[in-house]
């Protein structure tokens, strides 16, 4: 049986940055552990974070992820979002392409932006609804 590779990286509430990787054989069991500790640690909000958040298949709806999983109740403008995507993903995203998707999120009432086009501010609709 050929090996496999798993790792897992998530941030906790406080923002410490947690990684876990498996080379080897893989069981459900061991996947099953992994996602206990990342909901102990705090890195996930409940258990169907991952039905909520399947695997992301283009950059719009890793973004979506981005923003409600790590900023659900903060604000915060496009470089938060730009530095979470490089960290999560490895990927260096140009600011402008991170902006447009934020202003479809605005379109399709997602988000609330307020500022100026200097530094648009955004949250997410449902965190101002509590």
């Amino acid at each position: 049986m050929p090996t496999k590779k798993v790792k897992v990286d998530f941030m906790d509430e406080e923002g410490t940055k947690h990684t876990i990787s498996i080379d080897g054989y893989i069981t459900r069991e061991k996947i099953a552990k992994i996602l206990d500790y990342v909901e102990l640690m705090g890195g996930a909000p409940g258990t169907n974070t991952l039905s909520e958040f399947p695997s992301p298949k283009n950059l719009f709806e890793r973004i979506q992820g981005i923003i409600r999983s790590y900023l659900p109740d903060k604000m915060f403008i496009s470089k938060d979002v730009k530095e979470l995507h490089k960290e999560i993903y490895g990927d260096n995203i140009n600011l402008s392409t991170i902006s447009t998707y934020l202003s479809r999120l605005v379109d399709k009432g997602i988000l609330i932006r307020s500022g100026s086009s200097y530094e648009w501010k955004y949250v997410l609709k449902s965190s101002m609804v509590r």
